[in-house]
């Protein structure tokens, strides 16, 4: 069973389908929670004034009738990104268009909405809705490509159609084989099954609690923009690309969701130090990382992490002796597994594993996507 099947199917059943914005489809860039309080559950109607459509996220502006006169208020949607992926333009909604909005009110009292459902006023027409957009695999697996040289490609070979890797069978990191209900985001739905998440010592069960219990507010991708480390590289939708430069033996992982950030895999049996005239052994977000095959299977070991990020959705900690070993393998061109082994003996009782896939996106280059600073 998926890790996030009891939840999702606690959403379905409160009616939170297709034509929703809101938690069950959400795809943003930062947990939701962190920003609105989901229990106070607001509607109001207003004219448009404005539709700011810019990463990371949307906004439609409204002017509002209250007691105390005109309210401008404003209506936070999904990124451009993912808008436009379903159909949707800046111009769909026009100033002057009169709509409701039902969604969550901002968690310090501002004047903001996350909007879960935006109509028309007077009609049943919705406007920016999304679907969660998982595109249907062909019936019949399509070869692995290669390379001239027999090797697996990771990514598009010379000539071929470009495209990124995305659609992540989970977004969070849980240990393979447990069963814990959390939201994309990695929010539990019960907080007592957080010791049942990875094998936590002491005093990071209680770090990961006291953020789980602050709605996941800390997070510092969410607050200061900081780069998604470790696995939380492949825990989003906007994807990433895996570009390898064989002539110079690395590979460039380029992440959709990281501000253009990108991570270099050497394939020279490098030492995993850094270079006097460079970075010197500064810890890294991305760490360092070198790569050798293992038959059809990438492995990848990476280690010299800074903890000044979040590795992966939902607060779980790490410290700077967390060390990696990921694996790729891709059994046909429109799949890639991903597992990944972590050993931190700073921060879990033993080492543990998860696995997950992604879904190849042809035809299209990389989303660029950049982060807000949300720092008062």
């Amino acid at each position: 069973m998926n890790k996030r099947s009891k939840l999702a199917g606690c959403i379905s059943a409160l009616g939170w389908g297709v034509f929703t914005l809101g938690a069950s489809v959400a795809l943003a860039h930062h947990p939701i929670e962190a920003k609105f309080d989901i229990s106070s559950a607001t509607t109001m109607t207003g004219r448009v004034t404005g539709v700011d459509w810019r990463n990371p996220h949307t906004h439609v502006f409204i002017n509002v009738e209250s007691p105390a006169g005109v309210e401008n208020w404003a209506i936070e949607l999904e990124s451009p990104i993912v808008l436009r992926h379903n159909g949707w333009r800046n111009d769909s909604l026009q100033p002057g268009d009169e709509v409701t909005v039902e969604g969550s009110l901002a968690r310090d009292g501002s004047r903001q909405i996350w909007g879960e459902s935006l109509k028309l006023a007077g009609s049943s027409h919705v406007v920016y809705a999304v679907t969660k957009e998982i595109p249907p695999l062909p019936l019949s697996p399509r070869p692995t490509p290669h390379w001239p040289d027999g090797s697996i490609a990771l990514g598009s070979t010379n000539g071929a159609v470009d495209g990124y890797w995305s659609f992540p069978s989970e977004t969070v990191l849980v240990e393979d084989g447990a069963e814990i209900a959390m939201d994309e985001y990695g929010k539990l739905a019960d907080l007592d099954d957080a010791a049942r998440v990875a094998p936590l010592q002491p005093w990071a069960l209680a770090l990961y609690k006291h953020r789980q219990q602050r709605f996941l507010q800390d997070d510092p991708m969410y607050l200061n923009c900081k780069p998604p480390g470790g696995p939380r590289q492949y825990q989003s939708n906007l994807g990433f690309q895996l570009l390898e430069d064989k002539e110079n033996s690395r590979i460039f992982a380029l992440v959709g969701s990281g501000n253009r950030n990108f991570r270099i895999i050497y394939m020279d049996g490098r030492e995993q130090t850094g270079l006097v005239t460079g970075d010197d052994d500064n810890p890294l977000y991305y760490g360092r990382s070198r790569a050798h095959w293992d038959g059809e299977t990438l492995v990848i070991e990476t280690k010299g992490f800074n903890e000044d990020f979040w590795f992966s959705n939902g607060g779980l900690p790490h410290t700077d002796r967390l060390e990696m070993e990921e694996r790729f393998t891709r059994p046909n061109a429109d799949t890639l597994q991903y597992a990944v082994t972590i050993n931190d003996p700073g921060a879990y009782t033993r080492a543990w594993s998860a696995s997950w896939t992604m879904q190849w996106v042809g035809g299209e280059e990389l989303p660029v996507h950049f982060c807000q600073n949300n720092r008062q």
